[in-house]
């Protein structure tokens, strides 16, 4: 059903790109830092959609590489403060 799912996704997003891509046909030129590039305007749109979700993709990865460092780290500090507690609550 998952993967039934995804490729439903997929063609949609496909589909919808498609019909951007020709409802605005107009050129547009895009300056980027050392040279100029002419496209139509739906072919620039999808491009820059697409990247800004990979930027946002990469970027909350790392978000999450992050959290689950310091969800590490948390359970080390817990385990080693159980076992002092232990260890000082136990009789002599």
């Amino acid at each position: 059903m998952r993967r039934f799912l995804f490729r439903f996704a997929l063609i949609a997003t496909a589909l919808v790109a498609l019909v951007v891509s020709a409802m605005n046909a107009s050129r547009v030129e895009i300056e980027l830092a050392f040279t100029r590039v002419a496209s139509p305007l739906g072919v620039a749109l999808v491009i820059a959609f697409t990247l800004g979700l990979l930027v946002g993709l990469a970027w909350q990865t790392r978000w999450v590489a992050q959290l689950l460092g310091e969800r590490g780290r948390l359970r080390r500090a817990l385990r080693l403060a159980e076992a002092k507690a232990r260890t000082e609550s136990q009789p002599s």
